[in-house]
């Protein structure tokens, strides 16, 4: 008799993996694989009525460009997460495409990042800094593109910290009001 090192009891085992190590990628179970699909799924078709909500109560052209930017970058997100999370399903034994959805569905995080911004820096009166932001925010979504592309999966903690600054750094635009 061994006993387990698992932390989770017996029951809760197949629904959860246990961690794996930092240069490793996560290997989702059957439940999860299917809440991944099903909750991205699920806001496809809302993202795309939201954005066209948007679109069609634009008022001006920065208002209906904004809408553009934030509709695609939202829908986006959903449709690239999903058919990622599908394909890792039902398809692992296709590993090429598999392994290049994962990359562009963390390439997309920067884009969906830099277009929820867009709406706030283009409509907004925001100070000096704002107008820089609206670019700066496009090239760091670039960069963390490039990161993506050239480091997937080997310095996770790296791709999160990106991930934090590029969401909190263009929110100090306020401090130039």
């Amino acid at each position: 008799f061994a006993p387990s090192l698992s932390p989770l009891p017996a029951s809760r085992c197949r629904f959860m993996n246990h961690r794996v190590p930092s240069n490793c990628r996560y290997q989702p179970t059957e439940y999860e694989h299917a809440a991944n699909c099903a909750t991205h799924a699920f806001w496809i078709l809302p993202s795309i009525l939201g954005s066209s909500i948007l679109y069609i109560l634009s008022d001006d052209q920065w208002e209906t460009i904004s809408a553009w930017i934030y509709g695609f970058g939202l829908s986006s997100l959903f449709i690239v997460s999903t058919i990622f999370h599908t394909i890792s399903w039902k398809k692992r034994h296709l590993r090429t495409v598999e392994h290049c959805l994962h990359m562009f569905d963390r390439m997309v995080i920067y884009f969906f990042i830099a277009a929820s911004y867009a709406p706030w820096l283009n409509l907004r009166e925001l100070g000096p800094w704002a107008s820089h932001m609206r670019w700066i925010i496009w090239i760091m979504a670039s960069i963390g593109t490039v990161y993506v592309f050239f480091f997937h999966e080997r310095y996770k903690l790296v791709e999160l910290v990106c991930y934090v600054i590029m969401g909190f750094f263009p929110a100090l635009v306020i401090l130039s009001m």
